[in-house]
């Protein structure tokens, strides 16, 4: 089975798993799909495991995936807790009828690969290497629009900035190169630099 295959099975068990929640918090006699989330855990941990064999269009597939799960599981988590201790808030009830709205809700857990960008960018020299620039900024703006936030600015002026802060690193630590990963945290996007010893 290709990589692209496997991300199609995984994206048919992550569809068919949501709808057995519905089915599933609904309906009193009901069992939870245990194992149909163990196959979609098992298919997210294989990605997250072997991120050098997805290319760059894969990555970002899984990675949306990665976190309609995260979202999702956090929902399941908070509705099968009230289903056990009964509604004790009039709100309690409320998530139980509707869900949670997506710009209301941020999981507050990473699941495997829930980073923007599964795998960092290691950059040493940014004029010899605008290619990994260009690729870092297509991260970077992917997650905000994924995220809601406004994308701005230009590739050229996200060049510089990562030049400066490059140098600066490079010089502070005394190292050749500098990581760069693009993060989800409180529902917002973030880039982090660090020194890469």
């Amino acid at each position: 089975m290709t990589v692209d295959e496997e991300l199609t099975l995984l994206e048919s068990h992550l569809r068919r798993l949501k709808i057995e929640y519905e089915i599933y918090f609904n309906s009193p006699q009901k069992r939870p799909p245990s194992d149909l989330e163990w196959k979609v855990l098992a298919l997210l941990r294989k990605f997250s495991d072997g991120g050098g064999r997805l290319n760059f269009s894969q990555r970002f597939r899984y990675n949306e995936m990665a976190q309609r799960y995260a979202v999702y599981s956090d929902l399941w988590r908070k509705k099968a807790r009230i289903r056990e201790e009964g509604y004790r808030r009039p709100q309690d009830a409320l998530l139980s009828v509707q869900g949670v709205r997506p710009e209301e809700h941020e999981a507050p857990h990473k699941v495997y690969g829930v980073r923007a960008h599964p795998e960092p960018f290691v950059v040493t020299d940014v004029k010899s290497e605008r290619d990994k620039v260009e690729k870092l900024f297509v991260a970077l703006s992917e997650a905000k629009k994924k995220a809601g936030e406004n994308v701005s600015g230009s590739l050229e002026s996200f060049n510089s900035f990562v030049q400066k802060k490059t140098q600066q690193i490079r010089k502070q630590y005394g190292c050749e190169q500098v990581e760069y990963s693009v993060d989800i945290a409180d529902g917002k996007v973030k880039l982090t630099a660090r020194a890469k010893t």
